[in-house]
């Protein structure tokens, strides 16, 4: 460790020789002076780690000395000493962002855990948690094969993201990457998890909560005309994208339930968000609604209808009675204007609002350099979601919300991944384009790379045309087409994409809130 630099200004600084020999003793280097006006020619002369500084002094006051510090060097921690006691010396001194304070007479140790709190406390705090996540990741890793139901691969998920944001802060970078090779590896076994469930969950009642029964078990019993309702969807929204929005949420509500659910295959808007409006899945959508079902593989216009579809969810289920309506936001004159307007919807029972923010701009990550540097890995990503959600109209709604009294949920309908490695692919010129799933005739694909399905049917998908399937990209892959390879996966790889099959795609958030 290298010496840790003290300036100690005290008009009675002789009296504090044996505290200066104690700290001296323990590696400190110890610079003493005995008034404001030194201290301050001091710092502007040298570099000081910490400043102790006597509040009582003649000439220059401790307040006074510690206001014309902050302007030198604003970061520069200060820890106040003082004999008094009095409210509104502290009240300034906090003011004035102290780093701590103390009340005369001080003893060496007090000195010391002062110095470890404001000067080692990150490394401490990096240590602890670089220890702690090791024994959790013996645990993780050794439990990881034994995991065999969706219950159980919820908890693993959310220790993942648990250890995943407590090392965001850590000094050793090291864990992050061990962390990261073992949620590729946790994928990796999920993948296999999938393949071997996912298909008996139509059959059979012990099923998770997922996109086709979400309202139904979830949000249905949480409706009522007592208390107005606002669900908002934010369209591709991971779980820790969540955790990392939540404690500016907490800020106005607090959270009833935090639960997960599951997206249905594949991961794509199409898809999960048609089947939570609808309560049905896309076989079903098609056969009962075809005029609102667009079964091809262009990209445009295939959720233009989840109104409708919301619309005859609640009549099935008995809740036609609720004054409801249905919003969707993709800009941010949108998001402004609805702000504007909010209050008006205090009157409907359920407002659904829609936000696709996240996912233009897991999108836009593909196209714009400039986000590829801000969003580069998770890390960068959370952050820039979170660096949206807290300049955003959505939280102006919110806020208001809260003091409309509207009960919150919050939901998504499907996350998304950062995809590193390329799968081959080949497929006839009506093969879909999305980069996590293909469906079409005639597709070529590495085996050990996909779950694929040959009847979409028994997954309750529609398909495309006679012997149509469907296959869905493990791990973190992305399908490539033979035709220009290099350039599209260097065009693709390390941008976010859905559809296929992944914790970070899959499991995915459901909370409700009460105004706080």
């Amino acid at each position: 460790m290298s010496t840790i630099n003290i300036l100690w200004v005290d008009d009675e600084i002789e009296f504090l020789k044996p505290h200066i020999i104690f700290l001296e003793q323990k590696n400190y280097n110890i610079t003493p002076c005995q008034s404001g006006t030194e201290a301050l020619n001091l710092i502007r002369d040298h570099d000081f780690d910490i400043v102790f500084l006597d509040e009582n002094m003649p000439g220059l006051s401790g307040l006074e000395t510690l206001s014309e510090l902050k302007e030198i060097k604003a970061t520069l921690p200060v820890v106040m000493i003082t004999k008094s006691e009095e409210e509104y010396i502290m009240e300034d001194a906090i003011g004035n962002k102290i780093a701590d304070y103390l009340i005369k007479p001080v003893n060496p140790n007090q000195i010391l855990l002062s110095l470890k709190k404001n000067l080692d406390h990150s490394r401490l705090v990096s240590e602890k948690t670089s220890s702690n996540y090791l024994q959790e990741f013996r645990k993780i890793s050794m439990n990881l094969n034994d995991v065999n139901s969706f219950e159980e691969w919820e908890q693993l998920y959310k220790k993942i993201v648990f250890w995943e944001l407590e090392l965001e802060a850590s000094n050793d970078a090291a864990m992050p990457e061990i962390l990261d090779a073992q949620k590729t590896e946790a994928n990796h076994q999920f993948g296999r998890f999938i393949e071997k469930y996912y298909p008996t969950w139509f059959e059979d009642h012990q099923a998770p909560v997922m996109s086709h029964t979400l309202f139904k078990e979830k949000i249905a019993n949480e409706l009522s005309t007592n208390q107005p309702t606002l669900l908002i969807v934010i369209d591709n929204l991971r779980y820790d994208q969540w955790k990392t929005l939540e404690p500016t949420v907490n800020t106005y509500y607090k959270t009833q339930e935090e639960s997960l659910y599951f997206s249905i295959l594949p991961t794509a808007t199409q898809y999960a968000r048609n089947a939570l409006f609808s309560g049905l899945m896309p076989s079903e959508m098609q056969k009962l609604f075809p005029q609102y079902w667009k079964n091809d593989t262009d990209e445009g216009g295939k959720n233009l209808f989840e109104a409708e579809f919301l619309e005859a969810q609640l009549k099935r289920l008995g809740l036609s009675h609720l004054t409801h309506e249905y919003i969707k936001i993709t800009n941010l004159k949108g998001g402004q204007k609805l702000s504007e307007n909010f209050k008006t919807k205090a009157k409907n029972d359920l407002t659904v609002l829609v936000y696709n923010f996240v996912d233009m701009l897991s999108h836009a990550k593909t196209e714009m350099e400039v986000l590829k540097e801000l969003a580069s890995n998770d890390k960068g990503y959370r952050s820039l979601t979170k660096s949206w959600f807290e300049n955003s109209p959505l939280l102006e709604i919110i806020k208001q919300a809260k003091e409309l009294n509207f009960k919150l949920i919050i939901t998504t309908d499907h996350g998304t991944i950062n995809v590193k490695n390329p799968s081959k692919v080949v497929g006839n010129k009506d093969t879909s384009l999305n980069l996590r799933y293909k469906t079409g005739r005639s597709l070529s694909y590495q085996d050990k790379d996909v779950l694929a399905v040959k009847d979409p049917k028994s997954i309750h998908l529609p398909s495309l045309a006679m012997n149509s399937s469907f296959i869905f990209a493990k791990d973190n892959l992305f399908f490539a087409y033979p035709n220009n390879y290099n350039y599209y996966v260097n065009y693709f790889r390390n941008t976010y994409q859905h559809g296929g099959i992944s914790l970070e795609e899959v499991i995915i958030p459901f909370v409700v809130l009460n105004p706080r």
